[in-house]
């Protein structure tokens, strides 16, 4: 009888492993980043080293672009199925007849500084003294480029006032700055933290922390998240949750993590020969991570404004926001994971 009830366990086991795999509609995903090394895609980073994609039965490639609108370009063009990057992307795609939905958070806050070049730093008095100055961005049209257009707007500036200059991120960031080919610079950590406190450039307004991302735009401004196409979230409801469910358990997890835990998880050339300097930078960010993986609101509309204020091609009536995000898999996620909203 004992062998008989062994053999039924293993059965029931064995189809409910079954019943799960098939929930899955893709176990391979290809997932496309710009920018990879930055602290803007930490929770990325931290879910592949800390095998949570594996444990929800998932095979994931990471594919690594020079900025947000390289990564998106991979989507469209078919040769990748998910872009980890920023949410408001899915507003722009849509102001061009392209419907993409964001479906987990893991950036709050942009994390995104603008600074200025040192040599500079004393003409500086408001955004309209940016006119004609050379601005360093990871990628034309990434979001980097989107926070230098919102904050010369507030000058009574156009996108077309400064020249843009595509310097990736990272260590390349530097290098643009010490070889002079920019005046001014908007990018994440960890890049701007060093040159600041080398004293290259000054910061002259920043998105690190909610605070700072209210006083530029006026509301919260979702930032990183997982996008894909509407269609593929559609029809991949499997795959799109497991992916929901790797990340939001790192965002659960970094909530708990010390400092050291996270610099043990990354990649050694991530810290950029400098893991002190790392770690400040991972601190002057932290309120800038997603506790939980869910959407505000209110962080779309304030998306939707601040596009719609330097994007005419952005018409606010014309935007449907509520098919830019979804919160439906981060409640399921949170229903796995103990926490419920």
């Amino acid at each position: 009888m004992k062998t008989i009830m062994k053999g039924l366990a293993v059965v029931v086991l064995a189809a409910a492993a079954c019943s799960a795999a098939a929930q899955i509609e893709k176990r391979d995903v290809h997932i496309a980043v710009g920018g990879k090394t930055a602290l803007y895609y930490l929770p990325l980073t931290l879910t592949e080293r800390l095998g949570y994609f594996k444990d929800e039965g998932l095979n994931v490639r990471i594919s690594d672009f020079a900025g947000g609108t390289r990564s998106l370009e991979a989507v469209v063009g078919g040769s990748a199925d998910v872009v980890n990057g920023s949410y408001e992307h899915t507003i722009n795609m849509q102001a061009r007849k392209q419907h993409f939905q964001a479906f987990v958070l893991s950036g709050a806050a942009p994390q995104i500084s603008v600074g200025i070049v040192t040599a500079k730093a004393a003409s500086y008095k408001s955004p309209k003294d940016l006119k004609g100055l050379k601005v360093g961005v990871s990628a034309p049209g990434s979001s980097t480029n989107m926070v230098i257009n919102f904050l010369i707007a507030k000058g009574g500036l156009k996108p077309t006032d400064i020249s843009i200059i595509g310097t990736g991120a990272g260590a390349t960031v530097i290098a643009a700055v010490d070889q002079g080919r920019v005046d001014v610079i908007s990018q994440t950590d960890p890049a701007v933290t060093i040159l600041e406190k080398q004293g290259k450039i000054k910061i002259i307004a920043e998105t690190r922390t909610p605070e700072g991302t209210e006083k530029i735009f006026g509301g919260p401004m979702p930032a990183a998240s997982f996008y894909a196409p509407v269609e593929y979230v559609k029809k991949n409801p499997g795959t799109v949750q497991a992916l929901t469910n790797a990340m939001v358990r790192t965002l659960l997890w970094m909530q708990q993590a010390s400092p050291q835990q996270i610099l043990e998880t990354v990649p050694e050339e991530y810290t950029l020969g400098d893991k002190a300097m790392y770690l400040f930078a991972f601190n002057n960010v932290r309120p800038a991570y997603s506790k939980d993986g869910f959407f505000p609101e209110a962080g779309a509309r304030t998306t939707l404004k601040a596009l719609a204020s330097f994007n005419p091609a952005v018409k606010p009536q014309e935007i449907n926001l509520a098919e830019t995000y979804t919160n439906e898999f981060v409640k399921k996620a949170h229903a796995k994971y103990g926490k419920k909203k």
